[in-house]
């Protein structure tokens, strides 16, 4: 039997960071991986800063990433997405990426959504991240959302927390 497909939708930062492994040597057994760097998606350089490459997802970015990602992707799939890549698996389910499944970890973004992708959806924030969504946001759109105690923004980069995120998928 073919292995669903399983898109993994990096951070900010891109590139193959050495964190994505534990990810992927998890996930891998059971479904098909396609790892996406989101600066390539969103076509930013990525040899710029992090505050300029931040300023360019927010102007305009993001709405490329989320177009190529369209472009890219016409078969159901499951979404994993880092941080901005959260954000874009959201915004692209809402623009027609078939989606059963997303998943996003410290995308902090995701408070100014107001609308619902139609899958099934998980959060991961750290419990001292400073720009996780309020208790409220959670309540109003009804989403399922695990505080990770004792954690910042950068959680998904610890080894043990890619365990506990992946179990949802397992």
């Amino acid at each position: 039997m073919k292995k669903p497909r399983l898109l993994l939708l990096s951070d900010l930062f891109g590139g193959n960071p050495e964190w994505i492994q534990n990810y992927i040597e998890i996930l891998e057994p059971k479904f098909q991986i396609q790892y996406y760097d989101v600066l390539k998606l969103a076509e930013i350089d990525s040899l710029i800063d992090e505050k300029e490459i931040h300023n360019q997802f927010l102007n305009g970015g993001i709405e490329k990433a989320v177009t190529n990602l369209l472009n890219s992707e016409k078969e159901n799939v499951a979404i994993l997405g880092f941080s901005i890549g959260g954000t874009i698996a959201w915004k692209a389910s809402l623009g027609g990426l078939k989606v059963k499944e997303l998943v996003a970890v410290s995308s902090t973004r995701l408070r100014f959504e107001t609308e619902m992708p139609n899958c099934k959806i998980k959060v991961y924030f750290g419990e001292k991240d400073l720009n996780a969504p309020n208790y409220n946001w959670f309540l109003d759109l009804k989403i399922s959302n695990q505080i990770i105690e004792n954690q910042g923004h950068l959680l998904y980069q610890e080894k043990e927390n890619a365990f506990l995120i992946c179990s949802g998928f397992l």
